[in-house]
């Protein structure tokens, strides 16, 4: 059973940035694709962002791209999303999920692919 934590979300101004990170208190990330989605109130979850079991595929979606960036440590369980020039309309609970790969470099924008989610993390973004 995979278990998701995600830590590192809060109150930041505009241009202002976060690192959040997702971490596993059970089984091991490695050997899993991962992904980040976000949930603004009154919308529906959206993809951010993905990345391959081994790193060296990633997935961003148009909004983040260029200001968001996706990254795994497999030796410490972790997956990080490092968010700069925040804008308001970043303002969401965000996601962490993981799910196995259906090949080498596979990465998944689909939030119907991801088998295991964590609670979320707030993070809002003051103009």
């Amino acid at each position: 059973q995979v278990s998701l934590v995600e830590s590192g979300g809060g109150l930041v101004q505009a241009g202002g940035s976060l690192r959040l990170s997702c971490a596993s208190s059970g089984r091991t990330l490695s050997g899993y694709l991962m992904g980040w989605f976000r949930q603004a109130p009154g919308k529906d979850r959206e993809f951010v962002a993905a990345i391959s079991w081994t790193g060296s595929n990633t997935h961003y979606a148009d909004s983040v791209k260029g200001r968001f960036t996706i990254s795994r440590d497999n030796t410490k369980n972790a997956v990080y999303l490092q968010m700069n020039n925040l804008k308001p309309e970043d303002t969401a609970v965000y996601y962490c999920a993981a799910d196995r790969p259906k090949y080498w470099g596979d990465v998944s924008s689909n939030e119907d692919d991801y088998d295991y989610w964590g609670q979320g993390t707030q993070v809002t973004v003051s103009s």
